[in-house]
């Protein structure tokens, strides 16, 4: 399956909330989730209770929305988190916030996750001082995540480093401002996940 390359808001519609894809955009008056609360596509048909399969559908298709990956990914998420000695669940949403594009976006260099998301695939960031644009990297602890020196002298580079901390930066990662580095203090825990997704559904929805 290709990767959704149409508008963000459409997806937000899709599963009936915000899934925060369009940064500061989301915070205004101008989201479409405020604006247009109807679901996206033909509105003839007459509306019908969800079923169970459907409802952990919706579910899985927000992750991937929210995370901006291909099912491909997702499915390889989920297969890997089952056997592991913490929940699989856990697991799962851990996989997801160690990727490399959520980090970026977690520290705040980028406005969004697709905004992170090309920020590392144009080699902005370094991992342990080496150039890393792979958007799926899972990072670890003690791993060094920074702005590639070079790259500093970029007009965004300067205006993005004047607005840090953009928003609040979780406890497992360690952000020094001035050198736009963070390091890795530790894998994040259960209450530092994302907590808008039911992983049970999304579980459930892959061990049928």
């Amino acid at each position: 399956m290709a990767r959704y390359i149409g508008p963000a808001c459409r997806l937000c519609r899709r599963v009936g909330e915000k899934l925060f894809l369009k940064g500061e955009r989301c915070y205004t008056p101008k989201c479409a989730v405020d604006r247009r609360r109807t679901p996206p596509g033909d509105k003839s048909f007459r509306r019908r209770r969800v079923s169970d399969h459907g409802v952990q559908l919706r579910e899985k298709q927000k992750s991937r929305y929210t995370y901006g990956i291909m099912e491909s990914q997702l499915r390889k998420y989920v297969r890997q988190a089952f056997g592991q000695s913490m929940s699989t669940g856990q697991y799962f949403m851990q996989q997801l916030e160690t990727r490399l594009d959520n980090v970026v976006y977690r520290l705040g260099f980028g406005d969004s996750r697709r905004q992170a998301r090309q920020i590392v695939l144009h080699g902005h960031i370094e991992v342990d001082g080496k150039k890393t644009n792979i958007p799926s990297y899972n990072v670890r602890e003690g791993n060094v995540i920074a702005w590639r020196e070079s790259h500093k002298g970029s007009e965004y580079a300067k205006a993005m480093s004047e607005d840090l901390p953009k928003r609040p930066v979780p406890e497992w990662l360690n952000l020094d401002v001035p050198s736009l580095k963070a390091d890795v203090v530790r894998m994040p825990d259960e209450t530092e996940l994302d907590t808008t997704i039911d992983t049970r559904l999304i579980v459930e929805f892959y061990s049928r």
